[in-house]
């Protein structure tokens, strides 16, 4: 977890004794070396000029480790890149998912997509070179944009259609010699296909709909990156570190930062790829048009009559149910309060402003007929990861209402592209591990002093399946559900 995400408890580590007696085993070592190093000089003939010798040892290891960090910074993780030039290109490499190493596809399988950027020098020609050797090498170029460089040259953005039996290196060869360099290549999917116009006017509508949609329109626009949302203050009122991004935004190589509309700031990270002023300027354009709009929040609603005859009202919650929420909070118990907060009870009420932000995640209300908010369900973004968490009322609880907004809340984590969930609760919060296997997906369980995470894998497959079959379980409920538009 990260340290943004102020409301959710530490995720434990595996602790094992064997590490703790091998890190014991070569701390003694190294005291053992240490003194024999110190009586060599201190009491040997030549102790002086073997200090100073270690000395210049130390000093051109550490020059050569930081130009070898400078050479490899922004080298893409294995299996996802290949090689820019010839020379690289031929040598055994990591071979991404799918294509298995020194053996050919089925020339008749399904042609292999491909999402390829390469720089190359602007000048006449040099597109043309590019396309050329592509058509040699039999591939199809679905789309391209060009992304200008400041200080010159062009980064060219292919879509590609290329035999299965054609590997990324020899693609990548082929490409260096046409004169490419800094080639990225990776497997696309049918995705991919939406044409750049259309995806960035539908990621414009869904911003427009409702602004928890920002960071996944961002991440969605920009490919794989890590996104973080840093308050202005801290929840003691204390300035935040790095929430105070300019109005234009900041652009460094792979990390670009953009003003929050709605206090403090918004970093993007893309450690393997430098991001280019025209990816920038989209992503400012998507936080300027988030800044225009305003807070907003979609208003449809459903209505559950629970088994006993009580109806319950969910939909999604903001910041105008913070009274409602911290009202909730003094009726709930101590008990109840420290399974959801992981912390002391009595700094709950200061989590609500950040949960029902939407630019956090998004929070789902479970009120009753007369207006009472008696549950909440927070879907919470954390950086690469996405957490659940439930909090409902004493005299609410074990009716189904959890498992009704825990159901909900993963369809929109399905929606929103996400590969698991995770929850942080307690060994003996039973009613929130059983909704958890409730849900009926792969379950992941970490337990480390009481504390348990429980990760559920989503495959949106499945689920879209048993989205048709929700009436068995709405029949064992006696649910009954209707939809209402705000």
């Amino acid at each position: 977890m990260t340290d943004r995400n102020v409301a959710s408890a530490q995720r434990p580590h595996r602790h094992h004794w064997r590490r703790d007696v091998v890190e014991l085993a070569a701390l003694f070592c190294a005291v053992a070396v240490a003194d024999g190093i110190a009586n060599l000089v201190v009491h040997g003939p030549r102790g002086p000029i073997l200090l100073v010798a270690s000395a210049i040892a130390l000093l051109v290891t550490a020059a050569f480790h930081t130009w070898w960090a400078r050479r490899h910074s922004h080298a893409p993780p294995p299996g996802n890149s290949a090689p820019s030039d010839p020379a690289a290109a031929s040598a055994p490499h990591a071979t991404p998912a799918g294509e298995s190493a020194g053996s050919p596809a089925d020339p008749k399988a399904t042609p292999a997509l491909w999402r390829m950027r390469t720089t190359v020098r602007d000048e006449p020609g040099s597109l043309a070179a590019i396309c050329t050797a592509l058509a040699r090498s039999g591939v199809d170029i679905l789309t391209l944009q060009t992304h200008p460089l400041p200080e010159g040259g062009t980064v060219d953005e292919f879509l590609l259609r290329a035999p299965q039996r054609l590997p990324s290196a020899d693609l990548t060869r082929a490409i260096a010699g046409a004169g490419g360099h800094s080639t990225w290549i990776e497997r696309a999917d049918a995705h991919d296909l939406v044409d750049t116009p259309t995806r960035v006017l539908g990621l414009a509508t869904r911003t427009a709909l409702d602004a928890a949609e920002l960071p996944l329109a961002l991440r969605q626009l920009l490919g794989r990156c890590t996104i973080h949302s840093i308050p202005a203050t801290t929840l003691s009122g204390r300035p935040n570190a790095g929430a105070d991004a300019p109005v234009e935004g900041v652009l460094e190589a792979t990390v670009m930062r953009l003003r929050d509309p709605s206090g403090g700031a918004i970093t993007v990270e893309r450690p393997y790829l430098p991001f280019t002023p025209t990816e920038f300027a989209r992503a400012r354009a998507l936080v300027e048009l988030d800044a225009r709009l305003g807070p907003r929040v979609p208003r449809s609603q459903d209505v559950l009559t629970l088994p006993e005859g009580n109806e319950i009202t969910v939909r999604r919650a903001d910041g105008s149910d913070l009274a409602a929420a911290r009202a909730m909070h003094d009726r709930c118990s101590e008990r109840t309060l420290g399974l959801r907060y992981h912390g002391p009870v009595g700094d709950a009420d200061r989590y609500l402003g950040h949960l029902l932000s939407p630019r956090f995640g998004r929070t789902l209300a479970a009120t009753t007929a007369s207006g009472k908010l008696v549950a909440l369900g927070h879907l919470l973004w954390d950086g690469d990861e996405t957490e659940v968490a439930l909090l409902i009322e004493d005299d609410w609880q074990r009716r189904g209402i959890g498992s009704e907004l825990l159901r909900r809340l993963l369809s929109m984590a399905v929606e929103a592209g996400c590969d698991s969930v995770y929850a942080v609760t307690q060994a003996s919060n039973t009613g929130m591990v059983a909704a958890m296997r409730g849900l009926g997906l792969p379950l992941d369980y970490q337990i480390e002093e009481g504390t348990l995470v429980i990760t559920a894998r989503l495959d949106a497959a499945r689920v879209g399946s048993r989205s048709s079959s929700h009436e068995a379980p709405r029949e064992r409920h006696a649910y009954e559900t209707r939809r209402l538009q705000g």
